[in-house]
């Protein structure tokens, strides 16, 4: 959709547009998703959502054959994916804890990070080459396609994936909404969901900046232009593949949050290797091992939430957590710009260190985590 719009006459103006229709909703969709994922079958949420996108996404393709594509519809669409973007981030570590037993936790959350990654690393490549191919809207043909796919992959999951009982309660009945609100409350006063999920959202503006910088620095500072920027892109996803795999295959012992803690100090150290530039292999290796260290984070901060949670409100739990982590990358991209329009490369390398190792030191200093899940004030069934 981006290249569609690009290849307007007014197409460099309106992909800021297309930026904001993709990024806005995405607030306004995780509120709503998260209540439907611990209200319904969590299969049946995640396959009418890819069947609906499914839809949305041919009909540019089928207007595009007919000659008959308005302005407006790639707007449009771009907005549907923002507004139901939270629908599989939020389905995925939601259903994970119904189908597998809890010292399996962390492999999951690795092929979950690990698929990711892998499309991460692929997808651009290989849109690349269909776009020169088959064009744009035959690209989106594919694209609707592939969410045929996850609707079938998901339908075909056997467990149910139906919202947990509750057990009854001996005193005064209470409605089930309001047995619910003190346990979502709980979340903001639980020191370990608080710390890491503050901890990740400043991570996470780091990478914000990090998506600015590298660009300018493939543009400006390094040889080879677009190839240095996909050398730089590349490294990235592969030290997440690689990292994904390590992680997988080892729980964080002990204190879970200081082991996070210590891989997110590492990763946040990485980002000084930007000041090697014009240096492409330095500066790819820094990034190679961003990738490498914030892999295993993911992986086991997802793991502790998962436990900490009480299944019942995975769904609200879950969308908003990552709701907020994936608002603040924005916030970075907009915070470098300044810095890099200036030429303060240093600076910027710096702060984004610095925002993302304060919060590591914190959980490494004060993570002494409690690995009993936040209790309800009811009691709640398990779907195992």
């Amino acid at each position: 959709m981006a290249w569609l719009v690009a290849s307007r006459p007014d197409g460099a103006g309106e992909l800021g547009l297309l930026g904001v229709c993709y990024t806005a909703p995405v607030a306004l969709g995780g509120m709503a998703v998260g209540p439907l994922l611990d209200r319904f079958d969590k299969r049946l949420v995640l396959i009418t959502d890819s069947l609906f996108r499914a839809v949305v996404v041919a009909s540019l393709p089928v207007c595009v054959a007919v000659d008959a594509m308005p302005s407006w519809l790639p707007f449009a669409i771009a907005a549907v994916h923002g507004l139901l973007k939270m629908a599989p981030l939020a389905g995925f570590p939601a259903a994970i804890p119904q189908l597998i037993d809890d010292r399996d936790l962390d492999a999951a959350n690795a092929l979950e990070n690990l698929s990711y990654g892998v499309a991460t690393a692929l997808a651009p490549a290989a849109a690349g080459l269909l776009i020169g191919w088959i064009g744009a809207a035959g690209l989106l043909l594919i694209d609707s396609a592939s969410f045929l796919v996850f609707a079938l992959a998901a339908a075909s999951i056997r467990r149910p994936l139906r919202p947990l009982p509750t057990a009854p309660v001996t005193r005064e009945p209470d409605t089930t909404a309001e047995r619910s609100r003190p346990t979502l409350a709980r979340l903001g006063r639980d020191r370990v969901i608080v710390a890491t999920t503050i901890s990740f959202m400043a991570f996470n503006i780091a990478e914000g900046m990090l998506l600015v910088t590298a660009p300018w620095l493939a543009d400006g500072r390094l040889l080879g232009g677009p190839t240095a920027l996909g050398l730089l892109l590349s490294a990235m996803a592969a030290g997440e593949i690689v990292g994904a795999a390590v992680a997988g295959g080892r729980r964080a012992h002990r204190s879970e949050t200081r082991a996070i803690g210590v891989v997110q100090a590492a990763a946040a150290a990485a980002f000084l290797a930007l000041l090697t530039g014009p240096h492409q292999l330095p500066v790819a290796a820094g990034l190679f091992a961003i990738g490498l260290f914030s892999a295993p984070m993911t992986i086991w901060a997802q793991s502790l939430r998962m436990r900490r949670i009480p299944e019942a409100v995975h769904g609200r739990a879950f969308a908003a957590l990552r709701t907020l982590m994936q608002a603040t990358p924005a916030v970075g991209s907009v915070l470098v710009s300044p810095l890099l329009a200036d030429n303060r490369l240093a600076t910027a390398a710096i702060a984004m260190t610095t925002l993302a190792g304060l919060p590591a030191l914190y959980l490494i200093l004060t993570g002494a985590d409690r690995h009993q899940p936040i209790t309800p004030d009811v009691e709640v069934g398990t779907a195992r």
